[in-house]
């Protein structure tokens, strides 16, 4: 078993899907772990709420987290996300701000006000949660796929920045997982989907988190720099 003993962990979207997942696995691993959303939640772990798309809230948000973390934060799990459905054309720019704004811009936000504290202490672990449809593409989702393409690439900078300070970046790329997210779109696409995969079935939660868990940990964490791993199904083959 992988082990975090005395380390700790804010996880932005843990009170669902992957990202709750991961909360549980690193907590059952011994690290002291804060999720949030947008609203605090009773349950296993301490949460705080913020808005990822908020910077404002994000900081507050962060701040409460290092104070119940013991004043700092050493595994930033970014998993926070929405998913629609759109073509192109009927598209409406709200649609497209609003899943840009969470699916991306929320991953620098909480990146900007966590990252400094982490090279002040000169340790850290950043992963954060995109998907294999920003890199392969998906139709009627571009927004999703924009966003994600874009986690994708911002983690490749990030990693670059702050290797030097034993600061490690990396993103996570998932195929189609069993999650209320997925659940809400269309069965149609899901049933095309499943027909792409070569394993004939979404993943769940509990096969992505420990890719996770691999990049939060020493020793088997070290060498990941700017890596994008992906538990997906086989949908994508780099």
């Amino acid at each position: 078993m992988i082990r975090l003993d005395g380390r700790t962990a804010l996880i932005a979207g843990g009170t669902g899907g992957i990202g709750a997942a991961i909360a549980d696995l690193f907590t059952e691993a011994g690290a002291n772990v804060v999720v949030a959303g947008r609203r605090s939640v009773a349950g296993r772990h301490r949460s705080v709420s913020f808005d990822v798309s908020d910077d404002n809230s994000v900081a507050g948000g962060v701040a409460e987290a290092r104070q119940l973390l013991g004043g700092r934060i050493d595994i930033l799990v970014n998993s926070a996300g929405i998913l629609s459905e759109a073509s192109v054309a009927e598209m409406t720019p709200e649609m497209w701000n609003q899943t840009l704004a969470v699916d991306l811009t929320g991953v620098f936000y909480v990146c900007r006000h966590v990252v400094a504290g982490m090279i002040e202490q000169r340790w850290g672990r950043i992963i954060n949660i995109a998907s294999q449809l920003g890199i392969k593409g998906a139709p009627s989702m571009s927004h999703y796929v924009a966003a994600k393409a874009g986690v994708i690439g911002f983690t490749k900078s990030l990693a670059l920045e702050v290797a030097e300070h034993n600061v490690l970046v990396n993103a996570i790329a998932p195929g189609p997982v069993e999650t209320a997210m997925v659940a809400g779109v269309t069965e149609e696409w899901k049933q095309a989907k499943r027909r792409e995969l070569p394993l004939g079935r979404f993943g769940v939660v509990e096969e992505v988190a420990p890719s996770a868990l691999l990049l939060a940990s020493e020793p088997g964490g070290n060498l990941f720099v700017g890596q994008t791993l992906g538990p997906n199904s086989g949908d994508v083959m780099p």
